[in-house]
């Protein structure tokens, strides 16, 4: 059975990708424009870990047929037969699923709306929120794989998300909303002030710029001492859990937004290179 991997760069847009134009990542295949079934980070996880990964939205499709065909796509990436939806039955959780044939389980996040006192953290061996919410490196370098026994590890990564630090930056630089400071720190502290305005489109277009930088970092420092790492024979998805807006339509973030760049998400999947 083949170790599997699914990397979530938190809030990263389709097209922050695509102007990134990353080589590192360019390895493992081409980029896709897929959705991401929620628009913040906790339902979408949530979603992942049931199976289902950000979808393409064909038309004229049942849903059923599609979900169908997704989990059909478990045979290849776990190199093992008979994958089916039924499979994954009654728990539909692929943690769950995978420890039952033989897999360990192995969750880090940066996010605290999936911290390991949530939900999400089901039928995994470890689960540990990362000290720092901008540091996909320090990931890699806890992951640890045992030629006896496959591994699954989900990475929920957190440079792409909001302020779209790097781990090197210092924090005083970074741009700031009162209240959602990229980890929440004083979200629903009464005292909190309110941002005094929206951001300026100006403003926007630098946060936007941020993190295309924040996954050019990622690509030419942090990636390729993933692929270093990785067993021969991993299967390697890495998507987002949602997009981003940077002022289309007056939006910034997102969250409580109905908008297509808000579920619009890239996706690769294959066998590490």
């Amino acid at each position: 059975m083949r170790n599997l991997v699914f990397i979530t760069l938190d809030s990263c847009r389709y097209d922050s990708w695509t102007a990134a134009e990353p080589e590192a990542l360019a390895r493992l295949g081409p980029v896709e424009r897929r959705y991401s079934f929620a628009t913040w980070t906790a339902p979408s996880h949530y979603n992942l870990l049931t199976g289902l990964i950000p979808h393409t939205s064909p038309p004229r499709v049942f849903a059923s047929e599609y979900y169908k065909d997704d989990f059909l796509r478990y045979s290849e990436r776990l190199g093992v037969e008979g994958i089916e939806f039924k499979r994954f039955l009654p728990h539909l959780w692929l943690p769950t699923f995978l420890k039952e044939i033989g897999y360990r389980t192995h969750g880090m996040v940066s996010l605290p709306v999936i911290n390991p006192l949530t939900g999400i953290n089901r039928s995994f061996d470890t689960f540990e929120l990362m000290p720092s919410h901008n540091d996909m490196a320090a990931m890699v370098d806890r992951m640890h794989f045992d030629s006896d026994q496959p591994a699954f590890y989900m990475l929920n990564v957190g440079e792409t998300h909001y302020p779209y630090a790097l781990p090197h930056e210092d924090p005083k630089d970074w741009p700031r909303i009162s209240g959602v400071h990229g980890v929440f720190k004083h979200m629903g502290d009464p005292g909190a002030d309110a941002p005094e305005q929206f951001f300026d489109q100006e403003q926007l277009d630098a946060l936007r710029q941020r993190q295309i930088g924040a996954v050019t970092y990622l690509d030419e420092n942090v990636f390729p001492r993933l692929f270093e790492k990785l067993p021969a024979d991993t299967w390697l998805v890495v998507t987002a859990d949602h997009g981003e807006l940077f002022g289309e339509e007056g939006f910034f973030g997102h969250g409580p937004v109905q908008h297509p760049k808000v579920t619009e998400v890239p996706f690769v999947e294959g066998l590490a290179p």
